[in-house]
């Protein structure tokens, strides 16, 4: 396999550089099959592998889906960031790059909301560029919790493992492919963040080919089974305690080096395709650009679970102060309720919300003070569109991830005060 990786890499190098067009050619091939098997891979179910799948592209167990960030876009600017830092070869790797790496990509800190099986709600923030606060870890096909290093552990483990690599390079005793690949193996051991640690250690393994003047590695999503077995044989050797996984040694890890130097093997014979003029197209790549685009449409209609739970936690805490303002009416009737629900057309949340309502309904207490009609009701629609949400009691729209404010809020359950009383007095009227 050595002999294969480094004969390519000569023929690569003889035939540098290349001409303006077979260049863009090359790069727009790299950023499309970045791109679409990045996504493709992230969007299966849940297998064995998924130990692994999981770790690499930014599920953990007890976790929510994560708010869904443009992909695409993310992607691209980190690989503009990868590629402007492996310029600058006589300055080392630091923690910084890499936090500010994970801040590029996940650009501000967001709040996680989960719907716990006893209905209760729970949340937790994910930090922009900052180590995780709270352990990950995942559940493999046997039951088994395989876990990464802990918050406590994380930001020793990250300063051994960039001391680790400055000093590796520097001995030149690695081959660029190997060093990226024991880098990338180590790094995933430590799970350093809350979020995007696959997308941060596919970007990471291809800053440091880019930095040795290698082309970048792309992991086929047709290709996941082979990649995921390569994993988890190399878990086996090294064992589950987390430090042990952040400082494996090269020896431990040849069934995964082994995998990433036919990815290597794969981008060098379509690097020198390229350089000689020929064609370097798939026959599917047509479909990979339909499928991106797809994507793309979906991040700007979709709302997701995340933005669901954020929004219907806050209609529950206005519920609740709805319910202290109303409570007068108890005078009247014998039960207040005030339900609040997020309905869909659909069971699932691929789709738009149809909206929210809050329902405020009153029950007669028998006395016969209210004869016929014994049930007021007042509803708050909430509708989604493709950016915003807008509050038609309110007349006003807000961006997603943007609450009503207290004025806001104080308006909004003084109308459906006014409203309850309305109906309350009409309905005294007939009698």
């Amino acid at each position: 396999m050595k002999e294969t990786v480094e004969k390519l890499y000569k023929e690569w190098l003889s035939l540098q550089p290349l001409n303006e067009n077979d260049q863009i050619r090359l790069n727009q091939k790299f950023m499309l099959e970045f791109n679409y098997n990045s996504n493709h891979i992230e969007g299966n179910t849940l297998t064995y592998g998924q130990t692994e799948l999981l770790l690499m592209f930014g599920k953990v167990v007890d976790e929510a889906n994560m708010k869904d960030l443009e992909e695409m876009k993310a992607h691209n600017v980190g690989l503009k960031m990868i590629r402007e830092e492996s310029m600058n070869k006589e300055y080392p790797l630091t923690e910084n790059f890499i936090r500010t790496l994970h801040k590029t990509l996940l650009r501000e800190d967001y709040t996680v909301y989960r719907k716990l099986p006893n209905g209760t709600t729970t949340s937790y923030i994910v930090h922009a560029g900052c180590y995780k606060t709270r352990p990950n870890s995942v559940i493999t096909v046997t039951g088994e919790r395989f876990e990464y290093a802990s918050p406590e552990e994380t930001p020793a483990l990250m300063s051994d493992l960039v001391t680790w690599y400055n000093e590796e390079e520097k001995k030149g005793e690695l081959t660029p492919i190997e060093l990226a690949s024991v880098f990338h193996y180590r790094y995933i051991r430590i799970h350093p963040f809350e979020d995007g640690n696959g997308r941060i250690a596919r970007l990471l393994v291809n800053f440091i080919l880019i930095r040795h003047n290698y082309p970048m590695v792309i992991v086929q999503s047709k290709d996941k089974e082979r990649y995921l077995l390569a994993l988890n044989r190399c878990d086996i050797i090294v064992g589950g305690i987390p430090s042990d996984g952040a400082h494996a040694q090269y020896t431990q890890l040849s069934a995964f080096i082994e995998y990433m130097k036919t990815c290597l093997i794969h981008s060098l014979k379509l690097c020198i395709k390229a350089a000689k003029g020929e064609n370097i197209e798939d026959d599917d790549d047509f479909e990979k650009r339909i499928k991106i685009l797809e994507r793309q449409q979906l991040q700007s209609m979709v709302i997701n679970e995340d933005e669901f739970y954020r929004i219907d936690k806050r209609i529950s805490d206005i519920s609740l102060l709805i319910k202290e303002k109303i409570s007068g009416l108890s005078n009247f009737f014998h039960k207040i309720e005030v339900k609040s629900f997020m309905h869909s057309g659909e069971a699932n949340y691929d789709i738009p919300f149809d909206g929210i309502s809050i329902i405020c309904a009153c029950y007669d207490n028998n006395k016969n003070l209210i004869k016929n009609e014994s049930r007021l009701q007042a509803d708050i629609e909430i509708l989604f569109k493709e950016k915003t949400y807008y509050v038609p009691i309110l007349d006003k729209e807000f961006l997603y991830g943007t609450d009503l404010s207290s004025k806001d809020i104080s308006l909004l359950v003084k109308k459906i005060r006014e409203l309850l009383i309305t109906q309350l007095e009409h309905i005294l009227s007939k009698q």
